[in-house]
């Protein structure tokens, strides 16, 4: 018999944004809740061209600016097979950038449209929750190692920032925003994003540190972050205040 369908959950922002440590926690959370999950990161760098690619980022190297986006999208491509294999075996896949950042970097650089940019990408298994962590440009330019890699400067990282801006205008992709905080302890921004579960749904949980505890699916805490697809009945929720996101399924 069949089993479920694995979730494919793709984390997106500017560097240092903290995606790469929420999407590790995030893994080890579904693996602790008794959810088969696993961690997937762009580029994979163990590959010949993830090699090329990570030669490229830290500089050791150069490559004309086409040619490098196509590599980043061959780099997502040679792993659609690995993808399709999880998640038709039920793994939830969390994925630590995707197409999307190919998207907004190469069309940050001078005369690169987002069309172009999207082409090579067409095709792809396609997310069921893209997450884009807000992050001050300014704070993180201060975060451990900015710098290090190509990309990482404030004027480049700025016109990114505008191109996921525009990506997140597309209403055919289920995107969500998290917004920055300045430190552990601060409340929970209060906005637009307030919704309430229906009673039968998948939820994708984004938490803050600190919220009310409700026993009951349908009246779950009016938190800002909490995002839901409807496509069954969720039984449980985790509260690990230490995850930026749980999925429920």
């Amino acid at each position: 018999m069949a089993g479920r369908r694995g979730a494919l959950i793709v984390l997106e922002g500017v560097d240092r944004a903290g995606k790469s440590t929420q999407s590790r926690k995030l893994v080890a959370t579904l693996c602790a809740s008794g959810h088969r999950a696993e961690l997937l990161r762009f580029p994979e760098r163990s590959t010949e061209i993830g090699k090329l690619l990570s030669s490229y980022l830290e500089k050791k190297s150069e490559v004309e600016d086409h040619s490098v986006h196509l590599l980043f999208s061959a780099n997502r491509w040679e792993q659609v097979p690995l993808i399709k294999k999880k998640l038709s075996q039920g793994i939830t896949l969390v994925v630590d950038r995707y197409a999307f950042s190919g998207v907004a970097f190469t069309s940050a650089k001078e005369n690169f449209s987002l069309d172009w940019c999207k082409q090579p990408d067409v095709g792809l298994p396609k997310p069921d929750l893209v997450v884009f962590l807000q992050l001050r440009l300014a704070e993180a330019a201060t975060r451990g190692e900015f710098g290090r890699e190509r990309y990482e400067n404030g004027n480049f990282q700025e016109r990114a920032l505008r191109r996921f801006h525009q990506l997140m205008a597309d209403e055919t992709l289920n995107w969500k925003s998290v917004p920055p905080r300045s430190g552990p302890r601060d409340p929970p921004p209060h906005g637009s994003c307030y919704t309430s579960a229906p009673q039968h749904v998948n939820i994708f949980w984004i938490c803050p540190v600190f919220f009310q505890p409700s026993s009951r699916i349908g009246c779950l805490p009016r938190c800002p972050w909490l995002l839901f697809v409807a496509k069954g009945i969720s039984r449980s929720v985790s509260r690990d205040p230490g995850c930026l996101l749980v999925l429920c399924c």
